[in-house]
């Protein structure tokens, strides 16, 4: 009877499924790579169903006593290797087919662990993988497992699906889309869609917001979109997309947002009577006048012309909006009502300058702004402002479209191949997508397709082709599409030398050779359907063709049936080898299969960890496995720990930070125990880091600093990357390419006096954490250039005063004030002059000791800090120098200085001379008047006459001394006041119609000279004083005219500078006109004849007109009688043509011509005609385009 086959050890599997594109470690390199697997409805990869050979094992020793012999049961596995997410009835029959049976144990007693187990504990959530519903393998739970059920149409990957719904204006509403990712590697991307094309991710904000969460129990994605205080124009169409590598799903629903209707607050019957009693005023008035169609009335109303305010500034505004092709050229075209006035163009409120690219031109009234080679960045908005009217307008640049010029050619070649697709575009720099079977291609890093473009071709590369490489490739551009096949065949499989069944001995060394072609084609081993894992006493060889299975010392478990099945092929070959044992073995864990140093597998989280370890032990040992004190149970959730006929398993489905530590595995059958421990490592991407800090800032530049994150992710920091944006942006853009080892940068190249922030990411190899915190906003500003022309403007024995200019750059910071600093020579300290700073350039340092040495120097202060000093070339000294005093008298004081009485005299003469000199008045030689104020200044001095009296005239005498130097300075004040009335004004002579009068000047005349005298006057019947003369400057004169019977009286006023005198002296005795008797003589008179023929007093000239503007020809005419007026051009007459206008008004003839062109230009001839003759004059026009 051949011996019962006891549970060999097996080589450990460890299947990690990824979630992410990065595995930090997934290998082990001795002596061979650890084998990584998915996991396809927690069964291995299982063996092809091929004939095989055989290979006996004999062992020469003999067989031991009351031992049983049992043939050992084959175990095999489905060839299946995909998951189906729903089964069908005929799934369900396979699904409850038993396992097999574990081998039996015998009836002795086992011994009692050391270690006490929870016996009756539950599991800690009822919801577990195998408790739950979708862990049964059919799409229902138990209990209706026995009922008929109708499965309508079911989504590939959408397992519930958003609902159609209906809101009121304001409210708020949430759809759901839910994803089982119990057949997911990785989470499915997901988008929202209204309508055809308008994605949603980038309309988030505060009506609208996309959320999504995952349940680790029930292994379901959730994804929520949540519309806020929704409004009418949200009704429409939606559309939710799902996509997971080449899977697709998508779901449409409908959102209806209904409005408020009036009358609808009461959920009751309408109160009519109520409704009328509150009527508004419009109804009320559509009522009086019996309107009942009222939508009718405001479609009128809409119809009504809107009378638009007529601008001041322009006769014509921009448009709303222009619309130019990327690379063209766009004119903006303003018309000025008032040419004169300032204009100015904006860019998103940035003043435009002159330049190549901007162009502005002058056409009559219009200005124009020419922008040439439009790019994307000008797509933006433009206003011209013209005093304080402002207009604006928005530019659109439109990309062309993107051709293709040279089309992909389909590819056929075999595995291990470089396959390079390449296709050419109209435009370089393009931006293209590559699709495959429909889907977008992954580009990334770590990924095995690499994208290359130089100028306008574009290449897509793939290294080492597989067979699953094969599909419809294409590039999409914005103006078309093209496709290429590409197919990936094996290539033919020769077996060059097949397995031979072997015979051994136990305890000698087992060899399996075959050799297959092509050579670099990998594969499996398999014993008995279970793949084979190298280890210490069994080694697994491929060198070139020859692949070869070496196991140091045969042992009973090593026989059975052996396959060698090449990678990607159906062929497989097989070899037979069986050997008879029998064994009883203590527990045994078998840790050096696990391959990785000091027992310690990392794994990455998010990923599933499935790790297999080989038992053995006869009868079959019961196993625990702990995590400190914990006991991992069987029905665990996320976490659980499984165990077979040879190996245990604990599977983690989504690793986490917690899962780190070590994790003890113990056994124990009757024949003994044994306990092995192993340390689980999960690593993941590093924290944010906390916001960065700006240390300092320049004119386009910044120091930031930041602090390394407080978790690592198990695994170093190898960098960072830096982005930045400006604050009103929400684009932000990479700083750095290659990582940045430090934790300071100096971000460069901004805009100075527009605010940013920046922002940091961690590196470590798991990946890219999350951005930090942006920083506080910060405004790159640069320090002014240094102050220029520093000189020293006064020193006394105690101060300085120094003075200098403005520095030439100031910059968007602008200039807060000054700072004066000095060094007294023989020290390096500088001391602050002014606390405060001070706007002006002069500035006086006071406290200084006397006959010191000090350097002086002046920083420009802004924002952005001080500005380089500007620092004296030589030291000055603090000593005040003797300077003689000079009187600057001014200009309008050189002269007689005249003022009227009882006006202000304020007189300010300016002087120089050091230390302060001594300033002296006198008036004539004797001491001033003391009515008379004087204010004396370190340099002028200023008399001052509150009300001023005929007694300040006179001559003023100033000196200035400084000790024995003196100057001196006369001033002439003459104050003037009205004259005195003339005297002794008398009647000399009268005859005819005439009066002599003669008068002696007045004897007072107000200081100033009498310049004349004004004579009056008066009928003695009436009274009433009539001027006859004025500024009369002899004392004598002659009145004619006068009426004859009249009697008249006569006075005079004198007249100086200041005015005519207060009063007048009149004569004592009146002037009586005798009426003499008169012949009257008849003149002959001949009538003038008035009659003439034309002449053209006003001929034409030549004149320039303006195209599209209109011109006019005027000239003027005499004639008597009226002459027709004939205009001709080039010896035509113009007769009824509507470009002209003829008129003629009082002799002055013009001719108009309306929005001439240059075809209007000539030589234009007017003609006047009468009976007694005719004239003409010409002239020529010319029109500029």
């Amino acid at each position: 009877m051949p011996a019962a086959e006891t549970p060999q050890p097996q080589p450990v599997v460890i299947v990690v499924t990824e979630l992410e594109p990065e595995l930090v470690q997934g290998e082990v390199t001795d002596p061979q790579p650890l084998v990584t697997e998915p996991v396809q409805n927690g069964h291995n990869e299982p063996e092809p169903t091929q004939a095989k050979k055989h290979v006996k094992v004999t062992e020469v020793k003999e067989e031991e006593p009351g031992t049983s012999k049992v043939p050992a049961p084959s175990v095999k596995k489905s060839a299946d290797t995909k998951a189906t997410p729903i089964k069908d009835k005929d799934d369900d029959v396979t699904a409850s087919t038993p396992s097999p049976p574990p081998p039996a144990e015998d009836g002795s007693t086992p011994k009692k662990l050391s270690i006490d187990l929870p016996n009756d504990s539950d599991p800690e959530s009822t919801r577990g993988r195998k408790d739950s519903v979708w862990s049964l393998g059919d799409g229902q739970p138990p209990e209706e497992i026995e009922k008929q059920i109708d499965t309508p149409p079911l989504s590939i990957l959408l397992i519930e699906k958003p609902q159609s719904g209906s809101i009121n204006v304001g409210g708020d509403i949430t759809f759901t889309a839910k994803v089982e990712a119990k057949d997911l590697l990785r989470k499915p991307t997901i988008k929202w869609f209204k309508g055809k094309w308008m994605d949603l991710a980038s309309k988030t904000g505060k009506h609208l917001q996309l959320k999504e969460s995952f349940d680790r129990f029930t292994k379901i994605h959730t994804f929520e979109m949540h519309i806020i205080k929704a409004k009418e124009n949200y009704a429409g169409n939606y559309r939710c997309e799902v996509t997971y590598k080449d899977k697709f799903d998508s779901c449409s629903f409908d959102l209806e947002v209904k409005g408020f209707s009036e009358g609808q607050d009461d959920a009751g019957e309408l109160d009519f009577s109520g409704l009328l009693k509150h009527s508004t005023t419009t109804e009320k008035i559509a009522f009086m006048y019996g309107i009942t169609d009222l939508r009718g009335l405001l479609r009128r109303l809409k119809k009504t012309k809107k009378e638009e305010k007529k601008s001041e500034a322009f006769a014509k505004r921009l448009e709303p909006a222009y619309q130019v092709d990327k690379g063209g050229k766009i004119r903006l075209v303003v018309d000025l009502a008032d040419p004169t006035v300032e204009l100015k163009w904006y860019k998103n409120g940035q003043e435009i300058r002159p330049t190549p690219k901007y162009i502005f031109e002058h056409k009559g009234t219009q200005r124009i702004m020419v922008i040439n080679n439009c790019q994307i960045n000008d797509d933006a908005a433009y206003s011209v402002s013209a005093g304080e009217e402002k207009c604006t307008t928005e530019l659109f640049v439109k990309e062309l479209p993107v051709n293709i010029v040279k089309h992909l050619e389909p590819v056929k070649t075999t595995v291990n191949e470089r396959i390079e697709l390449e296709c050419e575009v109209s435009e370089e720099g393009a931006k293209v997508k590559w699709m495959k079977n429909g889907v977008e291609v992954p580009t990334g890093v770590r990924s095995r397709y690499r994208v290359k473009s130089e100028g306008t071709k574009h290449w897509l590369i793939i290294d080492d082709a597989t067979k699953d490489d094969t599909g419809t490739y294409s590039l999409m551009a914005t103006g078309g599409t093209t496709e290429a096949k590409v197919q990936v065949e094996l290539k033919p499989l020769k077996i060059l030398m097949d397995l031979q069944s072997v015979t051994v001995l136990l305890g000698q060394p087992l060899k399996l050779n075959c050799e297959i072609y092509p050579g670099n084609i990998p594969g499996r081993w398999y014993k008995n359907g279970q793949l084979i894992q190298p280890s210490e006493r069994l080694t697994i060889i491929h060198r070139t063709k020859n692949h070869s299975l070496d196991i140091e010392s045969s042992t009973i478990h090593d026989a059975g049936d052996y396959t060698f099945v090449p990678e990607g092929y159906t062929q497989t070959l097989s070899a037979k080898n069986a050997l008879w044992a029998n064994s009883a073995d203590p527990p045994r864990v078998h840790l050096e299969a696990l391959n990785v140093q000091d027992n310690t597998v990392v794994i990455v989280a998010g990923n599933k960890l499935r790790l297999e370890i080989p038992i053995s032990g006869e009868p079959a040992p019961r196993v625990v496995w702990m995590k400190g004190e914990r006991v991992i149970l069987d029905s665990g959730n996320r976490v659980r720990a499984e165990t077979f006929a040879d190996h245990t398993c604990l599977t983690i489905d989504i690793a986490e930070r917690e899962d780190t530590g070590n994790y003890k595995i113990v056994l124990q059958n009757e024949a003994g125990e044994d306990t092995a421990s192993v340390k689980i490592k999960v690593v993941d991407i590093p924290d944010a880091p906390e916001a960065p800090l700006v240390t300092d800032v320049g004119g386009d530049w910044c120091t930031m600093t930041w602090e390394p994150p407080r978790y690592d992710g198990g695994s170093p920091i190898l960098g960072y990357f830096i982005e930045r944006k400006k604050k009103q942006s929400s684009r932000w853009m990479r700083l750095n390419f290659d990582l940045c080892k430090e934790t300071t940068f100096e971000p460069k190249k901004m805009i100075e006096g527009v605010p940013y922030e920046v922002r940091i990411f961690a590196v470590n190899a798991i990946g890219v954490s999350k951005p930090s915190e942006p920083s506080k906003p910060f405004l790159p500003l640069a320090v002014t250039s240094e102050p220029t022309m520093l000189v020293v403007d006064d020193v006394t024995d105690t101060t300085v005063t120094m003075k200098w200019r403005p520095p030439d750059t100031i910059g968007a910071a602008g200039l807060d004030g000054y700072q004066v600093e000095y060094c007294i020579e023989g020290t390096d300290e500088w001391i602050l002059a002014n606390k405060e700073l001070i706007e002006k350039t002069r500035y006086t340092i006071t406290g200084l000791p006397v006959e010191a040495k000090l350097l002086v120097r002046v920083k420009a202060i802004n924002a952005a800090g001080a500005s380089p000093p500007r620092t004296t070339q030589h030291s000055i000294l603090v000593k005040e120098v003797i300077e003689p005093p000079k009187i600057r008298i001014p200009r309008h004081l050189k002269q007689t200085f005249i003022r009227k009485v009882g006006e202000v005299v304020n007189l300010v003469v300016p002087f120089v001379g050091k230390p302060r000199p001594k300033v002296n008045w006198l008036k004539e030689g004797q001491p001033i008047d003391q009515t008379i104020n004087i204010r004396n200044s370190d340099c002028d001095s200023i008399m001052f006459i509150r009300k001023a009296e005929r007694k300040h005239s006179g001559k003023y005498e100033l000196s200035v001394q400084v000790e024995n130097h003196i100057d001196t300075a006369t001033l002439d004040i003459q104050i003037v006041d009205l004259p005195g009335p003339p005297q002794a004004v008398k009647i000399e002579e009268v005859w005819g119609n005439n009066v002599a009068l003669d008068w002696n000047p007045p004897k007072d005349n107000g200081n100033a000279p009498i310049i004349g005298y004004t004579i009056q006057k008066a009928d003695k019947k009436t009274m009433e004083w009539y001027t006859c003369i004025e500024h009369y400057h002899r004392t004598c004169i002659t009145i004619s005219d006068l009426v004859v019977g009249n009697e008249y009286f006569f006075r005079i006023y004198s007249e100086n500078m200041v005015g005519l005198s207060e009063s007048a002296t009149a004569t004592k005795d009146s002037a009586l006109i005798v009426k003499e008797g008169l012949q009257l003589k008849i003149p002959e008179y001949n009538d003038r004849d008035f009659t003439e023929p034309p002449i053209f007093t006003q001929p034409l000239i030549n004149t320039f007109a303006v195209a599209g503007y209109n011109a006019t020809l005027n000239c003027s005419v005499r004639a008597n009688p009226r002459p027709k007026v004939i205009w001709m051009k080039n010896k035509i007459t113009i007769i009824d043509d509507p470009r002209y206008r003829m008129f003629s008004n009082q002799g002055v003839c013009t001719l108009e011509i309306r929005k001439p062109c240059p075809f209007d230009g000539g030589v234009y001839t007017c003609k006047a005609v009468n009976d007694l003759g005719e004239a003409q004059v010409d002239c020529k026009l010319e029109v500029k385009g």
